[in-house]
């Protein structure tokens, strides 16, 4: 069996291995998604697929479904008899997932199998540590590696100031700085990414991945568009897609994202600085407020830690508290939040009827 062009979008020995208990059937790799229509690459090429029915009518939400960088067993390996047909998706190693934009509850997975996570961050208008906090807990969960891209560093006047700012928040990860200026403005992420090697760039629309890639690939694969006014990132990419690099790796490219709402997280390691304070307070159970001998208020206010990213850390927990929930659950939840147990809330109320008896 000829399987160069599996090899050539990134197949390991764990997925060759995986494909084999799928008598007659055919290893693929999910290259393109559109809605219900899918380009794949088999070992004859890229054709067009879609999911089967018994798929689509076992899948419990949007995740179920095939995505890019997604291996999947299909019927036959080229497009002879019409479209390829997705029979099975196989065991996913990493995921960067999302809650769905808008008010559904579904989670979104952006990026299927991937091995490095970049997160895309030019250094003009679109610097925002506060998001960046958001991306790496995203990308520590997805069980790929994060290394934080900052862009378009000849458009910024203190670089240093700015590269300190991200160190202190993007603890233990790589932070590389990139320009599409220069000829070799870019030859620092190819070391990142090497043969049967994946990784997705994530971020803002108008950060520049797509023209990041276009360099990789020596070629204007890629749609691109100038910035706009005031330094606003023009949207570009419309699909993720799957792109093989001349190095022999594989690079998944990924619409500008205008929220990311969380669909699960870690952050024990996006926000270790504060879990660590936090084990020195003096109760266990330290909201980080009021509270006498609390360590995280002691770091905020000898310049250590910063108030604002004491705040996103606690916006963060209260998003991924509520995941899930229904109305009736939601508002439970909020007002335990206002006067904590039981006890709080009849203290509460006990000090709003005595305000009455004195008027």
């Amino acid at each position: 069996m000829a399987k160069a062009n599996l090899y050539k979008v990134g197949l390991t020995d764990r997925f060759e291995q995986e494909a084999t208990m799928f008598e007659g059937l055919h290893l693929a790799r999910v290259s393109v998604q559109h809605k219900d229509l899918y380009r794949i690459v088999t070992e004859n090429g890229e054709i067009q697929a879609e999911a089967s029915g018994k798929m689509c009518f076992m899948a419990r939400d949007s995740s179920d479904y095939p995505v890019v960088g997604d291996w999947v067993m299909v019927d036959r390996p080229d497009d002879s008899g019409g479209n390829a047909i997705i029979h099975y998706i196989l065991r996913r190693k990493s995921a960067f997932e999302r809650k769905s934009a808008g008010t559904s509850n579904q989670s979104q997975i952006v990026a299927a199998n991937i091995d490095t996570v970049f997160i895309c961050m030019s250094l003009n208008n679109n610097f925002n540590l506060r998001r960046l906090e958001r991306y790496l807990s995203i990308a520590w969960d997805s069980m790929a590696t994060p290394v934080v891209l900052l862009t378009k560093s000849d458009l910024c006047d203190d670089i240093s100031i700015k590269l300190s700012e991200v160190h202190a928040v993007a603890l233990g990860v790589d932070v590389l700085v990139t320009t599409s200026m220069d000829d070799d403005g870019y030859t620092i992420v190819n070391e990142y990414i090497g043969k049967g090697k994946t990784a997705a760039f994530i971020g803002s629309s108008g950060v520049g991945k797509s023209t990041l890639i276009n360099r990789m690939m020596g070629e204007e694969l890629l749609v691109t568009k100038e910035t706009g006014e005031n330094d606003k990132g023009r949207h570009t990419t419309t699909y993720r897609q799957l792109i093989a690099l001349p190095n022999g790796g594989v690079v998944i490219d990924t619409p500008g994202m205008r929220e990311l709402q969380i669909e699960s997280a870690d952050l024990s390691k996006s926000f270790a600085d504060i879990e660590d304070l936090a084990k020195s307070c003096r109760f266990h159970d330290c909201t980080h407020q009021k509270e006498p001998g609390c360590a995280v208020r002691e770091a905020i206010e000898k310049g250590i830690l910063s108030a604002d990213r004491l705040g996103n850390y606690q916006k963060l927990q209260t998003e991924m508290k509520y995941q899930g929930l229904n109305s009736r659950q939601l508002e439970h939840e909020k007002i335990n939040r206002m006067f904590g147990s039981m006890g709080g809330m009849k203290q509460a109320m006990a000090a709003y009827k005595g305000k009455n008896k004195k008027r």
